[in-house]
C-alpha cells in the first residue's frame, strides 16, 4: 500500500442482490466482480422518497464529471407496498430521468445486508470492493466528490483504477403525447392546462383533453424565463389559476415558483432563487432572494400563493401584493403533528385544494399517506392518516380509513374532496359530514390529480400518460379492505435503556462549524408518545440514552440530526461550510434480546462496524 495513501476504516462490500433485475444496463445483470477497478457509489432510494429525488439531482455532476472513474448504481429499497412492483420501479427510472444502472430489489435484500436504516443512503466501494464511506440523508455529493478524486489518485497509483465506459444503457422512449403528466387545471378557454413533468414542459390541450393546443417550455431542463417556445423548467408540478387568468408553476426541481401567462405566452419567476433551500437559509424575505425546496402543489387561497413545500414538510405563502414569501405552517420536521401552523408536522405535503366553501386548504400529505387541512386561523388539522408507516385500501370510518400515498386533491360542490390515491391507483372521497371515506374509482394507474369539469371529473394518470374522463359516480365502489406496514422490517430493541449514537465524521478537509456556538443537533421523539420515557427533545450532542417504555411493544422512533461542517484552513477568509442533515423514522418492537444500542450513520463509518483492510 502507498504509504502517502490516507488510511480508512474499510469493510468488504457484500454483493448486490436483488429479485426484481437490473435496469438501465441493457438487460445485463451485474455483481461487485463484475465492477472491480471503479469507484462505485450505491444510492439507496424509494420513488416516493423526495429526499431521494433530490440526491438523484445531486449525483448529476458527479456522474457527469467522473463518468470514466465511478459507476453510480441505484438500489431501488421500497416503503410502500406499490413501491415493490417492477412496473412502477421502471416507470419511476424513466419519470426521474435516472441516467445510471438500478438494482430492483423489492425485499430490501442488498438493504439489509449494507445495515441501511435511511432513505436515501449513499455508500461508497473503492476499487478493490471494500466500503469505504456511508452518508445518509442529503448535501453529501461535496464530501463524495472529494473523496472520488482521492480514491482515484490513490488506486491509479496502486495499479488498481480501471478506467473506461460504464454499464449504463439508455432505455428507448415512447411516443405519447404526454410524460408522466403530474397536475392539470382547466383555463378560462375551457381548455386543459398540463404539467408533463417527464418532458420538463407545460402542454396546453384542447376542451377534449386530447388534442395539443401548445406546449410550453423547450423541454430539457432548465430554469429560463422567456416566450412559450423559448422558456425552460425542470420536472414542473403543480398548477394554479389567479384571478388576473394567468396561472402559477410549481417548477419543483427548479426550486421556483414561476408565472406563465397564456395570453402572451411569457413565464417569469414569483419567487426563488433556483437553488434547494437548506437548514439555515431564511424563512421568510422577498420572494427572489429566498431559497426553496421542490415546490410540488400551489393553490390560491385569501389572497395569496399557498405552496406545499414537499422538500422540507411545509406549507409556505407568496404574498403577490407585498412580494415575499414566509412559512405558514410545519416545523420541517416530517411527522403527523396537528396543532398551530408553526408547531404542526407534516410528511411531503404534494396536493392542495381550497373548500367550496373557501373555509378550508385541503392538503395531500402523501409521506404519511394522510388527508389533512388548514382552517382561517392557519391550525392543521388530519382528516384521514396517522403516520409514517401505515396506509393501505379501506373505506369506512375516516379513523379507521387508510390511503397510500396520495398526491393530489380535489374540492367537490358538496364540500367533500376527491383524493387521488395515487399508489392505490384509485379515486376516494372524504365526506366532512358524515366522516367517512368511500372509494369513487379503481383501475387508474398512479392517478395524481383531478380536476372537475361539470358533472365529470378529468383525472391525470400519470403512469397511462393521460387525462381519464369519469362520470362522478351516484354510488360509491366497493373495494376488499388491505392494511400495511412499510416493507422496512421493524429493529428489535431492548426495553429500557437505549444507547442512541449518530455518527457524524467531517468531510476530509473540513472540521465541525463552532464559530457560531454548536454545530450539531439532536430531536428525537417516537410514535405512540408513550414508547419513550425519557430522551425526548432536542440537543447538541449527536448521542443519547433513551428509556423506551416496556408496556409499549412497538412504535417508531423519530430522529432528527443535523451537522455543519467547513473547510479547514487557517489560511482561507470564507471557508466553504455545509449542513448534513437527515431525519430516520425507524420502526422498532421491543424484546428481550433485542440490542441496546442503536447507531444511525449520518456520515462515516460506524467504529462499531467490523473493519478489514489488506
Amino acid at each position: 500500500m502507498n504509504d502517502s495513501a490516507p488510511r480508512r476504516v474499510r469493510v468488504r462490500a457484500p454483493e448486490l442482490v436483488g429479485r426484481g433485475g437490473w435496469l438501465n444496463t441493457g438487460g445485463r445483470p451485474y455483481g461487485l466482480a463484475d465492477l472491480r477497478g471503479r469507484i462505485v457509489v450505491l444510492d439507496f432510494w424509494t420513488f416516493c422518497c423526495i429526499n431521494c429525488l433530490h440526491v438523484l439531482d445531486e449525483l448529476r455532476a458527479l456522474e457527469d464529471k467522473h463518468r470514466d472513474t465511478v459507476v453510480v448504481i441505484g438500489v431501488h429499497s421500497p416503503k410502500f407496498v406499490h413501491e415493490a412492483e417492477h412496473r412502477a420501479v421502471v416507470d419511476a427510472v424513466e419519470r426521474y430521468g435516472v441516467e445510471h444502472p438500478v438494482l430492483d430489489d423489492p425485499d430490501l435484500a442488498t438493504w439489509k445486508q449494507y445495515a441501511v436504516r435511511a432513505w436515501p443512503t449513499l455508500v461508497v466501494i473503492d476499487p478493490e470492493g471494500y466500503v469505504v464511506a456511508q452518508h445518509a440523508g442529503e448535501g453529501h455529493v461535496h464530501a463524495i466528490e472529494r473523496l472520488v478524486t482521492e480514491l482515484a489518485a490513490e488506486h491509479e497509483a496502486k495499479g488498481t483504477l480501471r478506467r473506461g465506459d460504464g454499464p449504463y444503457v439508455a432505455a428507448e422512449p415512447e411516443p405519447t403525447v404526454l410524460r408522466f403528466p403530474g397536475k392539470a387545471l382547466r383555463l378560462p378557454s375551457g381548455n386543459f392546462l398540463v404539467s408533463d413533468t417527464t418532458r420538463h414542459q407545460l402542454v396546453e390541450l384542447a376542451a377534449d383533453g386530447e388534442t395539443v393546443v401548445r406546449r410550453i417550455g423547450q423541454g430539457s431542463r432548465g430554469f429560463t424565463d422567456s416566450t412559450w417556445v423559448r422558456s425552460r423548467f425542470n420536472e414542473p408540478q403543480g398548477l394554479a389559476l389567479l384571478p388576473d387568468g394567468s396561472v402559477v408553476v410549481a417548477d419543483t426541481v427548479s426550486h421556483a415558483v414561476r408565472r406563465f401567462d397564456p395570453e402572451s405566452g411569457r413565464t417569469t419567476t414569483l419567487a426563488g432563487t433556483g437553488r434547494q433551500w437548506m437548514q439555515g437559509d431564511p424563512v421568510s424575505g422577498p420572494a427572489r432572494e429566498v431559497n426553496l425546496s421542490s415546490p410540488w402543489d400551489v393553490a390560491w387561497w385569501h389572497g395569496k400563493v399557498w405552496i406545499a413545500m414537499a422538500g422540507i414538510h411545509q406549507l409556505w405563502a407568496y404574498d403577490p401584493a407585498a412580494g415575499t414569501v414566509s412559512v405558514t405552517a410545519g416545523t420541517s420536521n416530517e411527522g403527523l403533528v396537528d396543532g398551530p401552523g408553526a408547531e404542526a408536522w407534516f410528511a411531503q405535503p404534494s396536493g392542495l385544494a381550497v373548500s367550496a366553501d373557501g373555509e378550508r386548504l385541503w392538503v395531500a400529505d402523501s409521506e404519511t399517506s394522510a388527508l389533512r387541512w388548514v382552517d382561517r386561523d392557519g391550525t392543521v388539522h388530519t382528516a384521514v392518516g396517522t403516520g409514517l408507516f401505515d396506509f393501505g385500501h379501506r373505506d369506512g370510518a375516516a379513523e379507521q380509513a387508510l390511503l397510500q400515498h396520495p398526491l393530489g386533491v380535489t374540492a367537490l360542490p358538496d364540500g367533500s374532496v376527491a383524493i387521488s390515491d395515487t399508489y392505490n391507483h384509485a379515486l376516494r372521497r372524504y365526506d366532512p359530514a358524515t366522516g367517512e371515506v368511500t372509494t369513487l374509482a379503481t383501475d387508474l394507474r398512479e392517478p395524481s390529480d383531478a380536476v372537475l369539469v361539470g358533472g365529470d371529473i378529468v383525472v391525470v394518470e400519470s403512469a397511462r400518460h393521460r387525462l381519464t374522463r369519469l362520470r362522478l359516480p351516484e354510488e360509491a365502489v366497493r373495494v376488499e379492505a388491505v392494511a400495511h406496514r412499510t416493507r422496512r422490517a421493524a429493529t428489535e430493541v431492548a426495553p429500557g435503556k437505549l444507547r442512541l449514537d449518530v455518527v457524524f465524521e467531517a468531510p476530509a478537509g473540513q472540521k465541525l462549524d463552532t464559530r457560531y456556538g454548536p454545530s450539531t443537533r439532536l430531536l428525537v421523539s417516537a410514535t405512540p408518545p408513550e414508547l419513550l420515557l425519557a430522551g425526548e427533545g432536542a440537543d447538541t450532542d449527536l448521542s443519547r440514552t433513551l428509556e423506551l417504555n416496556p408496556a409499549v411493544p412497538e412504535g417508531v422512533l423519530h430522529v432528527s440530526a443535523m451537522a455543519a461542517s467547513c473547510d479547514d484552513d487557517p489560511a482561507t477568509e470564507y471557508p466553504a461550510c455545509h449542513v448534513h442533515q437527515q431525519d430516520w423514522g425507524v420502526p422498532v418492537r421491543l424484546t428481550g434480546t433485542g440490542t441496546d444500542r442503536l447507531p444511525l450513520v449520518l456520515a462515516g463509518m460506524d467504529s462499531g462496524a467490523e473493519t478489514q483492510t489488506p
